[in-house]
């Protein structure tokens, strides 16, 4: 006959197996749904200062200030499998010394439950907007987009953007007013 011993720890191995497919079975079932939705993005105020960069090497770089409005309905982003959606602002654009740049301006995160209507008016970014350069004062392709990353229960961590972008372009001159 089995010991008591081993006849609990088949039970325990049986359980983890049944409850290890049982959460994959449920990753199965949300792991194909699309989780874009539209987004849409307008700046507001869109000014370019160049300023001192106080690291070691004390040149001058363009410091981008932006102000946007920000609507969108990410209800239907939330299923039993999404724990909370990790929600940021990126802004994209190119210059001479690079091809593709990319700033994260804005973040914030959205919990099971809490209100997924997002209706921001006249929002100034979070993070600043450096260049490592003189690359933003009169670039005139500058695109903002909505992305956020999925935090689930069970399975993947997806990373999805909006449909929906916005194209702006920074003044020809530097702003010499305080902000």
């Amino acid at each position: 006959m089995h010991t008591v011993l081993t006849r609990g720890n088949a039970t325990v191995a049986y359980t983890l197996s049944v409850l290890a497919c049982l959460t994959f079975s449920c990753f199965l079932s949300t792991v194909f749904l699309d989780y874009r939705t539209d987004a849409n993005i307008n700046t507001v105020r869109v000014l370019v200062k160049n300023v001192p960069d106080y690291g070691a090497s004390r040149e001058k770089h363009d410091l981008g200030f932006v102000t946007f409005d920000l609507q969108t309905n990410l209800t239907g982003v939330f299923n039993w499998n999404v724990k909370q959606l990790f929600l940021y602002l990126t802004a994209e654009y190119q210059t001479p010394a690079n091809q593709l740049n990319q700033v994260v301006l804005w973040d914030k995160i959205i919990l099971r439950g809490e209100n997924a209507v997002l209706d921001f008016k006249n929002m100034n970014t979070k993070y600043y907007f450096w260049d490592d350069g003189n690359g933003l004062k009169d670039n005139r392709n500058v695109s903002l987009y909505l992305s956020w990353n999925i935090i689930p229960n069970a399975g993947l961590l997806p990373s999805v953007q909006a449909t929906g972008k916005h194209l702006f372009k920074f003044p020809t001159d530097y702003a010499t007013s305080s902000i």
